[in-house]
């Protein structure tokens, strides 16, 4: 047996990715093409910048949320507008914002930050006021200075 491992093991390999070439791969490229992933939304995403009334409302919910993270004792500013926002589909979005930060001995400091937030109601839209309706699924830039 010992003779014939070297030839047991390259057969074995080579039977290993002919299954994987001829049954695997076919079933998850039909698998990939079916309609089993897909979401039908009618907020459509994409990758260029764009201003719904959504995305200011995501926006206004985002800014909140910083507001809640440094409390009342921070004096904290926002711009009317996002610097970017983006749809990601479904009721996604990403916010790229700024906001000043105005500290007890007046200094202020402008930070930026990108939030991901997501919109849990889908095409309802008369839930979009309230904040338990929205939920941030991450964001970054408070930490940097």
């Amino acid at each position: 047996m010992k003779k014939y491992s070297i030839l047991i093991f390259i057969v074995g390999l080579i039977t290993l990715l002919l299954i994987q070439k001829k049954l695997i791969m076919p079933f998850v490229y039909k698998v990939v093409q079916s309609d089993l992933f897909l979401v039908d939304s009618k907020d459509q995403g994409g990758q260029s910048p764009i201003s719904t009334p959504l995305t200011g409302l995501a926006y206004t919910h985002c800014n909140s949320h910083i507001k809640s993270k440094f409390g009342h004792d921070t004096s904290i500013n926002f711009p009317n507008q996002p610097l970017n926002a983006w749809s990601l589909g479904n009721y996604q979005y990403v916010i790229n914002g700024e906001f000043d930060i105005t500290s007890v001995n007046a200094n202020t400091i402008t930070k930026k930050y990108v939030c991901r937030i997501n919109y849990k109601n889908g095409d309802n839209d008369e839930g979009s006021l309230d904040p338990a309706n929205w939920s941030i699924e991450g964001l970054s830039g408070l930490d940097s200075n």
